[in-house]
Order: C-alpha cells, then structure tokens, then sequence
C-alpha cells in the first residue's frame, strides 16, 4: 500500500444545551504500520510513528499492539493488512484523539474495524467494530473524552476505509440530550517529501493545534455554563500491550 496524506476538515457540532460547531483544519496520514513512510532525515522531525502511542505503549510495534488487542478478543488476522488512519508525532509532540485500523484477513476482505481513542487526560481505549457493508457499527461509550458528557451512551460510527475520499462519521447519543457528532472529511494526496512539507506548512504544529484547540473549546463552553461531570478512573484494557 501507498502511504497518502489527507488534508482535512474536522467538525464538531452540540445541538445542546449550549448550539456549538467546532471545526479546524488539519492533516491525517493513511499508512501501513507494518511499513511506515521513510523520510529524507531532514523531514523526520515532521513525522513519527511511535508505538509508544498506541495501545498500552510497551509493545515493540505498533502491529504487535494490535496483533495483542485482537487476540485477547478472539480475532486472528493471519497476516492479513492493516490500514492505520492517524496523525503522526511532529517535534516531538502527538495527541491523537482518532486513530483507525482497518483489518483485513489473509484473503483481503475486511474482518473488522479498530477504534482508538484518546483524552486530554493521557487516557487511551480502544474499540472494536464489526462493521456493516457500508463501514457503519454501534458501540457503547466507556471512556470519558469530553468533560460535558459522562461515560453512558453509545456510538453510531461510519468508518468507510479511506480511498479518493475521507469521510468519517462518530455520533455520540447520550442519555438525555441531543446527539453530539463529529466528522471529518478530506481528499487524499499521495506522500511525497515535498507533499508533506506543504501540509507542514500549511498546517504548522499540527498536533499542538489540535490539543490546543480542543482546550480552548472546552474552556468556551465551560464558560458558557456547561457542568463538568465527574470524570472516573478508566481501567487498563485486557490485552493492551
């Protein structure tokens, strides 16, 4: 596979109690974690896949943290492809809020879809999705992400793998209230060193943005009267590695 770059728009929009959209524009990288772009040594400050990141953090690979993950969970992807949708460290510095992992079997069909997500508390899990024919699953929420929403209710994902186009769908429905959703959508470039030097460009600290952003946010609708809700402690995972 083609490593790609997506520039990129994510949208967030809360219909209650306070109407709030959120966009920011920023850059994905579609890659194969077993084959991870190589970059001229200038660019690599710009771009780093750490298996640090993923997962628990201790595995060797960011493949044998998922291998580990599947398997606790009764899924043998034989060797099959992975897929990975992510942002990568820039300086030094990641905060992923989304990454994906589509898993393909030995024969090449798509055997399920792995969702990571992580808080702005340092806070990791992940899900797995059986999706449909047209990339959509329901899960249930356990873990605290945004501090106005408590850890109930589920997700409605449509996680498409990428091709010419991204575009992915997360709607969380909460207890009570009207669903929040976030997308994001954008077109894909293929990786080339000067490809990723415009998007650095363009996009400059993209990682610190998106942290900062997500703060800045938070701290508008704080302001605005949204009450925090308790926040509690989020157990390891079984099989995270």
């Amino acid at each position: 596979m083609t490593c790609a770059l997506y520039p990129c728009t994510v949208t967030h929009v809360r219909r209650t109690p306070v109407r709030h959209v959120f966009r920011h524009r920023t850059y994905l990288w579609l890659i194969d974690p077993d084959r991870p772009p190589r970059l001229p040594a200038p660019l690599r400050p710009l771009a780093r896949f750490d298996p640090r990141d993923h997962f628990a953090g201790t595995a060797p690979t960011i493949r044998a943290g998922l291998e580990a993950f599947l398997a606790a969970r009764g899924v043998d992807l034989a060797g099959g492809r992975v897929v990975m949708l992510t942002q990568a460290r820039v300086l030094g510095h990641v905060f992923n809020p989304l990454t994906l992992y589509w898993c393909h079997g030995p024969e090449d069909v798509l055997r399920c879809v792995v969702a990571e997500v992580h808080n702005t508390y340092g806070e990791r899990h992940c899900y797995l999705l059986i999706t449909d024919p047209d990339g959509r699953a329901r899960i249930r929420k356990e873990l605290y992400v945004s501090p106005f929403y408590p850890v109930a209710g589920g997700y409605r994902m449509r996680l498409p793998e990428p091709g010419p186009r991204l575009n992915v769908r997360v709607t969380l429905d909460p207890p009570q209230g009207a669903p929040f959703t976030a997308t994001v959508r954008g077109a894909r470039r293929e990786f080339t060193p000067m490809a990723l030097v415009r998007q650095a460009l363009s996009h400059p600290l993209s990682t610190f943005a998106v942290s900062f952003a997500i703060r800045l946010h938070g701290s508008y609708l704080y302001l605005r009267g949204l009450p925090v809700q308790p926040r509690p402690r989020h157990p390891a995972q079984e099989g995270a590695r």
